[in-house]
């Protein structure tokens, strides 16, 4: 696992396929904050509750200067059911490989159930203007967690 991203790092560069199979990167969005949140799978419960979620305060997200990207193992064609069925109007992106998710510090050890496994670690990671990392938060909670984050961010 790799070591977790501190506020004033830069954020790793990344270029994912996104639901359509288009190549998106980090630096597609520079002079923008981001919002890049990491999940386990599409189209499960806790998955859709937090892609909804974001989705539902998109407007107030981006009225504020932050865009949403969500990062998943899941490949684009899953990626693309998931937005239809769902609606969504986030960013998905593909890494089936892992790479950007043990990047961002996303993929690793984790307790399931009171089991170590190794998988995707619910993160989300706010990325500034510059590239650089304004926060990193992880093992959040799928339900609630985007209405905390607009509390913590004074939205």
């Amino acid at each position: 696992m790799s070591e977790r991203l501190q506020p004033g790092d830069t954020a790793p560069a990344f270029t994912l396929p996104d639901a359509d199979g288009k190549p998106v990167s980090l630096a597609d969005h520079l002079g923008r904050k981001v919002i890049v949140y990491f999940y386990p799978a599409a189209l499960t419960p806790g998955c859709t509750k937090q892609a909804c979620d974001f989705t539902d305060n998109l407007e107030l997200l981006a009225g504020a200067g932050y865009d949403v990207i969500g990062i998943s193992p899941d490949k684009p064609e899953k990626l693309g059911a998931f937005r239809e069925k769902e609606g969504l109007r986030v960013t998905l992106l593909s890494d089936p490989e892992k790479e950007t998710l043990a990047a961002y510090g996303a993929f690793g050890e984790k307790s399931l159930y009171g089991k170590t496994v190794v998988g995707v670690i619910r993160s989300t990671v706010i990325v500034d203007e510059q590239g650089k990392v304004e926060r990193a938060l992880h093992n959040v909670k799928a339900t609630g967690h985007v209405a905390k984050l607009i509390k913590d961010l004074s939205l």
